[in-house]
């Protein structure tokens, strides 16, 4: 693997070593946001590496892979002290067999820094791009999921919609019968979410949510601070890991419109929500240990 860190962009190439010669499978290539700007360089080749490694988890965690930098990644990575990110990512790259290797070939890193310049990423879209010929077109398999949460003096609930490949729909909504914050039923209905996913057999998962901090968390670029934010987030990463790729993106809130409203309308009754809406009545947090939970219709 190959690591490219710019002022505004970070990307990085995935190659595969076929009869000598080095192929090219993934591109990943995302523009920096708010304080990820002001890192420096070495930072933000490691962030394009988490970056990459939770983009292309199966391929870490199937393969040993060698990582070909001139900087001293491994080295930082062993005594991250100084920076809580270092230490953080330390942690989520330790868990995988990776090896750091001085650059001897720069054939593919030029295609790693061309990445930067694409203008999707420099305007904020993650790319991801595969020349894998295993690999499936990525649209015909691509799910979304759509999450919002919101605490109120009504009642604290969450609602979601999962959209498959072909455009169908599964409408969700989420109450709380214990006292939440309204980041903790954002990441509620994320995890609520991210199960369904998994049950109805989604790989690939785009997760798009109008929520700054449960995204940029969830992307690595802010730290969980509070314990129960961590717990939320480990949740989050232990789910996000048995997907062939996911990813999670920020959208205004006018875009993410019908998740807003199914939450608004669980927190007051479910006389307002159609037969088609499954209603999940959760007793205590999903972090907790006990979960048992009541799956209704509406009526």
């Amino acid at each position: 693997m190959y690591l490219a860190a710019f002022e505004e962009a970070i990307s990085s190439v995935l190659a595969v070593e076929r009869e000598g010669k080095q192929i090219p499978i993934h591109f990943v290539s995302r523009a920096l946001q708010g304080p990820e700007v002001n890192y420096p360089t070495l930072e933000k080749l490691v962030l394009s590496l988490v970056y990459a490694v939770r983009r292309l988890r199966r391929y870490f965690q199937a393969h040993k892979v060698d990582v070909l930098t001139g900087y001293p990644i491994n080295q930082v990575l062993l005594r991250p002290e100084k920076s809580g990110r270092l230490a953080k990512w330390a942690i989520d790259l330790g868990e995988h067999g990776i090896q750091y290797h001085p650059r001897t070939s720069i054939k593919v890193q030029a295609l790693a820094d061309f990445l930067v310049e694409i203008p999707d990423a420099i305007k904020g879209v993650p790319t991801t791009i595969s020349t894998d010929p295993l690999e499936p077109e990525a649209d015909k398999e691509l799910w979304k999921l759509y999450t919002d949460g919101v605490s109120s003096k009504e009642g604290s609930s969450a609602g979601l919609i999962l959209q498959s490949p072909k455009g169908e729909e599964i409408t969700y909504a989420l109450r709380f019968d214990f006292q939440v914050s309204n980041n903790e039923t954002k990441y509620e209905a994320l995890l609520a979410g991210l199960r369904l996913a998994k049950e109805v057999g989604a790989k690939q998962l785009a997760t798009l949510s109008d929520s700054l901090l449960i995204t940029n968390q969830v992307n690595g670029t802010y730290e969980a601070k509070d314990s129960r934010m961590q717990k939320y987030l480990d949740a989050v990463r232990s789910l996000t890991s048995t997907f062939k790729s996911f990813s999670i993106k920020q959208i205004p809130r006018g875009k993410n419109a019908r998740a807003d409203a199914l939450s608004k309308l669980a927190s007051t009754s479910y006389d307002h929500l159609t037969k088609k809406v499954l209603v999940e009545v959760l007793p205590e947090r999903s972090i907790d240990n006990q979960k048992v939970n009541t799956v209704s219709t509406a009526p």
